[in-house]
């Protein structure tokens, strides 16, 4: 299985960034062919609701910014892993910002699955990204793996480590 994890944060040996990682040795090991995009490292403009990938670009976005590397991977993509930090409450804008430029395709075609990786260092603040991304995954109609989440005394623990691999082995 083609999987595609974007992880979004800037912190390059962070905690997400560990999470992303971990998942896609699993996810190797178990045999499948991974590519892990750090997007908080891409130039990736906000979606200008100009709609011209909708009346004039026949599904492609006027912009032309980093967002064109993903767009083929988001395309041949068979699971899709959203990775990112908890900044205020929700998903940086990093990871975002591809999410909602995914609007002038609506869906990525060939995704069947997708999991969420979170990292914070409060507790009890994932609840709006959990929630953003079950209605993703209903939106496009895709089976929510599930997700892990580590707050500051879980970051980097085998214990953690554990609940990735096991995440991956949903693939």
């Amino acid at each position: 299985m083609k999987v595609l994890i974007l992880q979004g944060s800037p912190r390059a040996n962070g905690n997400t960034a560990w999470m992303a990682e971990e998942y896609k040795k699993a996810a190797e090991a178990a045999g499948h062919e991974v590519t892990l995009v750090n997007v908080a490292k891409k130039k990736i403009a906000g979606c200008l609701a100009c709609e011209y990938c909708h009346n004039k670009g026949n599904g492609a976005c006027i912009q032309k910014d980093d967002m064109q590397e993903l767009y083929p991977l988001m395309a041949e993509a068979e699971a899709l892993v959203l990775a990112g930090p908890i900044y205020y409450f929700t998903l940086s804008a990093q990871i975002q910002l591809p999410i909602q430029r995914m609007y002038c395709v609506n869906a990525p075609a060939k995704v069947k699955k997708m999991a969420l990786l979170m990292s914070s260092y409060s507790p009890g603040v994932y609840d709006g990204a959990v929630a953003e991304f079950r209605d993703i995954c209903n939106y496009w109609k895709v089976e929510n793996m599930g997700f892990v989440s580590a707050k500051i005394d879980e970051q980097k623990t085998e214990g953690t480590k554990q609940k990735v691999i096991d995440l991956a082995g949903k693939l």
